[in-house]
């Protein structure tokens, strides 16, 4: 933390990573409203973040899921968790909730919320995991204690949740178009790897064809981007859920 000379009060450090300009300048000027905030740091993608976080050492990492083409934020979270442990991390993010939260959580996250949320569940959020405490909110809270209950019945009901955090980046990639020989190259993996995914994908999808599968991470992926060009988060820069 950093003393704020004029009240004397500890400012806490806070660095944002997000692929968007204009949500990271919208998100620091609302975070500085707050007397006792300051935006330490920036970045847009993974190694720049990791090199930032390591060097400023923050009090807190906001972080997206989703940083250029994919959901490289999930690999993120659990690369600061192991380089930079003391540095807790908190996603906020255009991707759904029931989809992505408790993944962010496996991977180390201390909380999740929604780039759709009003600036004030933002800021609770913040306050919550820099208190050393978890913020999910009340549908995710209620959707986790249902699969502690019920097990594999939930998976049933949310079929997403059945893919392992690799299938699920593969799946996002196919959304946005990239065919194998191009999903294996950004990610660093064989063709046959991949193949290997998507297989693995439309068993636990049920999905009948590749065809299929396709159409369904097309729509999966556009779903999140028509809801970032909608989204209603006054603190966003006026660009919407990016």
């Amino acid at each position: 933390m950093n003393q704020d000379h004029s009240t004397g009060a500890k400012k806490s450090r806070l660095f944002i990573v997000d692929d968007h300009p204009l949500v990271r300048q919208g998100l620091r000027q609302l975070l500085e409203l707050e007397g006792d905030l300051e935006v330490c740091g920036e970045a847009d993608e993974p190694i720049a973040a990791i090199r930032g976080i390591a060097a400023e050492r923050p009090d807190l990492a906001i972080v997206d899921i989703s940083l250029q083409c994919g959901v490289e934020g999930l690999e993120l979270i659990k690369d600061i968790r192991s380089r930079v442990p003391d540095v807790p991390v908190l996603v906020v993010s255009m991707h759904d909730e029931f989809v992505l939260a408790e993944r962010a959580l496996r991977a180390g996250a201390k909380g999740y919320v929604m780039k759709e949320e009003a600036m004030e569940t933002v800021m609770t959020a913040v306050r919550k995991v820099l208190r050393g405490e978890y913020y999910i909110s009340d549908n995710v809270g209620k959707k986790l204690l249902a699969g502690l209950i019920h097990g594999q019945m939930m998976m049933e009901n949310y079929p997403m949740d059945q893919l392992t955090d690799r299938e699920l980046e593969v799946f996002h990639l196919i959304g946005q178009g990239l065919g194998t020989s191009q999903i294996a190259d950004k990610l660093h993996l064989s063709v046959k790897t991949v193949e290997t995914h998507r297989a693995h994908i439309k068993e636990k999808l049920k999905l009948e064809d590749a065809n299929r599968l396709l159409q369904y991470a097309i729509q999966w992926v556009h779903t999140d981007a028509a809801s970032s060009v909608n989204g209603s988060g006054p603190w966003q820069g006026g660009a919407g859920r990016p």
